[in-house]
């Protein structure tokens, strides 16, 4: 069986393949930690599985290179199995189109590689992350490049940390677009404000691409935001595992 682990700088995505078919998944707080709790952790995650999974091999993806040697020496002591990195000397099977190849984040090139496999291209990826990330797959299935904005979670951290009077606020949608109180108020203006953004940039993607290209979103808050935005054909908050286990099965073949 084959772990996935994509460590981004809020949350860390957790996932468990018994070949193509996903078995679990989980999604937890991005936290510094010593490869001893990783270790504690992964063998806690199992123990609430029916079956505890064989693992036999492993992937990361990250953004975070302080939790990079963690993970891997956590894989590696208590799974007893390598942990493949994907970096930008990995050979993904995507032809990288952007001016700075090794810019790109690892989880970004993931997204693109699951998305282009699971929906075809041309293609947009939009991740409600850390940040809100759109990815463009291009016609011919190339990476091309994207945007990057602020995201949902980072709006309210900025506005709680600059605004002496606002308040922290839960990310949930208020009944109205005219809040009547400033939670409500704030709450309709990060949501409704990302799926304009999110429109608004899809929309001139697809006027440069010349083609309506398919969007698909993921990350944590896909499903949310999925019912504001109008632009969004697919919601598939797992994509980025999914990119994951086609790359570790590339590069697996081209060792065997």
């Amino acid at each position: 069986m084959l772990l996935v682990i994509d460590a981004g700088n809020t949350t860390t995505v957790v996932g468990v393949f018994d070949g193509e078919n996903i078995i679990a998944h989980w999604r937890l707080s991005s936290i510094l930690h010593t490869s001893d709790e990783f270790g504690v952790y992964f063998l806690t995650l199992f123990s609430t599985l029916p079956v505890r999974p064989l693992i036999d091999s492993a992937i990361l993806s990250s953004v975070v290179p302080p939790l990079d040697t963690p993970i891997r020496e956590a894989v590696k002591t208590y799974l007893g199995v390598e942990c493949l990195t994907v970096d930008a000397f990995t050979d993904i099977g995507m032809e990288i189109r952007y001016a700075a190849p090794r810019e790109v984040g690892a989880d970004r090139i993931v997204n693109a590689v699951g998305g282009r496999h699971k929906y075809g291209a041309p293609l947009i990826v939009v991740d409600y992350g850390t940040a809100i990330t759109l990815d463009v797959v291009s016609s011919d299935g190339a990476y091309l490049g994207g945007v990057i904005a602020p995201g949902l979670v980072t709006g309210v951290q900025a506005l709680f940390s600059r605004a002496a009077k606002m308040p922290q606020v839960g990310l949930e949608l208020p009944p109205s677009v005219i809040g009547r109180s400033t939670n409500e108020s704030t709450q309709s203006g990060i949501l409704h404000g990302s799926a304009g953004l999110t429109d608004r940039l899809v929309e001139k993607i697809r006027d440069e691409l010349g083609v309506r290209a398919k969007v698909v979103a993921t990350g944590g808050h896909a499903e949310l935001m999925a019912g504001l935005a109008r632009t969004i054909d697919h919601v598939d908050p797992w994509l980025t595992l999914d990119g994951l286990r086609l790359i570790h099965e590339r590069v697996r073949s081209q060792r065997t």
